[in-house]
This record gives structure tokens, sequence and C-alpha cells, in this order.
């Protein structure tokens, strides 16, 4: 029998840990993306948009929740962790609320603008080579040698109860504001890595609104869940490669994947330039400059990729926002 690791009951609990720090991401309606499907005027499309946290993405939820359940074992003791940028930018504001050194494993290749987040918080860096990655494991050791040597508490991004409900607490917001709207959700649709912000949203989604299809969404070369749910198991993609620098994991991880595999209704893989598209789209329509790996899901409903079939609202995630600028203006250029 399925027992879950996470329950909306810990999601709950994590809601009174996040309010004590920040607020509420906006949940948008967007007009311009009814317009685009063509939707009955009773139809909504809401976005929300952790762009607007300290760190701009929704790492933060998780990364706060995890220090505040983890203060007794870190005690005077360092945090070490492995991030692709957001979720190190996340767990240094968390170490930074609650007066805790950090150190950080962050690939090189990483946007300055992450880096710059994380050094701002008093985050400390280390770097590795990602596209050697794969060969030398380089970031997970890294990550263990720290860990050792400073006698640190290791802080998963992703693969752990405590982040996944933290996580969770923006689908919370997510439910009780359409709720308070008296409206019913038939689609919603969010990014997959390692499966921590989906895995935290669909259980508050499928408790908010049980017959909600909820989407899964990966690029098209870093597709690993797409390939697990195919396979009822899961699968492992030694090279992920995409523009989405924040859904390179390798796989989903243990905690998510039970959640993902009980509630996920489907998963769809998106090319880079639809993303890139889909980034000048939130550009030019919202004015968003969105980083790839929150621009997909938007990518997904403007493309198609997704089926959207029904009569309730559609909620997309925007998970963030951190694209240098250069590196965003070349990728809107481009398409």
């Amino acid at each position: 029998m399925y027992r879950p690791m996470v329950t909306i009951a810990n999601v709950r609990a994590a809601q009174a840990v996040i309010a004590q720090h920040i607020t509420p991401a906006p949940l948008i309606r967007s007009y311009a993306l009814e317009s685009a499907l063509g939707l009955p005027a009773e139809r909504r499309v809401w976005i929300k948009d952790y762009g607007w946290t300290p760190v701009g993405s929704f790492k933060l939820l998780g990364a706060l929740n995890w220090m505040a359940n983890n203060l007794a074992r870190i005690g005077d003791r360092p945090v070490a962790a492995h991030s692709s940028g957001n979720f190190a930018a996340g767990i240094s504001f968390a170490a930074m609320r609650y007066k805790k050194r950090l150190i950080v494993v962050m690939p090189d290749t990483a946007p300055k603008l992450k880096f710059d987040l994380v050094r701002s918080f008093g985050g400390e860096i280390c770097t590795y080579n990602i596209a050697r990655d794969h060969e030398t494991g380089e970031r997970d050791r890294l990550t263990r040698e720290i860990a050792e040597t400073e006698d640190a508490v290791q802080a998963s991004p992703y693969d752990d109860p405590h982040v996944i409900a933290g996580n969770g607490v923006g689908g919370l917001e997510i439910v009780e504001e359409l709720r308070r709207e008296g409206r019913t959700v038939s689609h919603f649709l969010c990014q997959v890595s390692g499966g921590g912000i989906m895995a935290g949203h669909a259980l508050a989604i499928a408790d908010g609104f049980p017959n909600a299809k909820i989407i899964g969404v990966e690029p098209e070369g870093a597709d690993d869940f797409r390939k697990s749910l195919a396979a009822g198991k899961r699968v492992r993609i030694e090279r992920p490669k995409s523009i989405c620098d924040g859904l390179l994991s390798y796989d989903v991880g243990e905690h998510n994947w039970p959640i993902l595999q009980r509630y996920l209704s489907a998963a769809v893989a998106v090319p880079d330039p639809v993303t890139q598209r889909a980034m000048k789209w939130l550009y030019e329509k919202h004015g968003l400059r969105t980083e790839p790996s929150g621009a997909i899901t938007t990518a997904a409903v403007l493309s198609g990729a997704a089926k959207l079939d029904g009569d309730g609202d559609i909620v997309v995630v925007l998970s963030g926002r951190n694209a240098d600028e250069r590196a965003f203006r070349e990728w809107i250029a481009a398409v």
C-alpha cells in the first residue's frame, strides 16, 4: 500500500513557517493566454509567478521549511548543498534568516545573477565543471567532502520531505485564492526536474481540486520524468541537455517519485526553441523577463504540447526569473 513520506498535513504545517518570512507569490490572470488559446469566456488562465520572491524563484519555499525543521540538528554547524543556482539562492536566504553558515556547490556555467544572489545573502560558493560531471561525479563528491571536512549538515535541493512540503505551500496558495474566487481547475502545469516543486504542488492541487489534470513539463533533452512515467520506475539520464539550467537533474528524487507517480496524469517535453519563443511571448505580452526553466510551462501551453480540453481554469507555474540580461536577449532574438 502506498504510504507517502509527505502528506497534505505536512504542507499545511509548512505554511505557518513560510508565512513568518515571505508573502505569497502573485497569482496573475493571463488575459493574453486566454486569447491565444481561444478559450470561452467562462475559462481563465492563471500564472503563479515565483519570480517575485526575494530570490527570484520558488526554491525559497522548500529551503525555508528545510532550515526551520533542521535547526536542532544544525546547531552551530554549517549547511552544505549543491544547486544549479536557484536552490543555492533560496537556501542562502534561509541561512541568512536563521543566522547559519552556508557552503553551496554550483556549476561553473550558472548565470551570474544566481551567483550574485547567493553571495548577497552571505552564501559561500564552490564551483564544479558541469560539462564533465556525468563522468566525474564532481558535484556530489565536492558536496560530500564539504559536509565531511566542515562537519556540515547536507541539504537536498529537492529530494527531502521538508523541501517538498515547503514547496507545496505555493500550491496551497493557489488553491485558497481560486476557491475564494469561486473557480475550479481543470489543468495544472508545473515544471519537473528533481520533482521538488511538482511533488509539493501536486499534493496541494490534488487535495483542493481533485478533478484537475496535473501535467509535468520538462525540456526535450532532459525528460527523465516522462521516461520514468512511461516505464513505471525512475529512469536516469546521464547527460541531460537544455538551456533550462534549472531542469537538468539526472533523475527524479526518491521521495518525489511516488507522489508524482500517483498524482500526475501526463508529462510533456518541450524543445528549447519552443521555450525561447515562450520567453519572448511572456516578455512582449506581460513584460516578464523569465529564465528558460520558468517559461517552459507557458511554452507547453502555447505550443499545444499539453492538451487542455475541459471546462475549468488552467494554472501555469512560472518557477523563476533568474536569467542574465545578455543571455535572455540572445535567446529571444534567436526565435
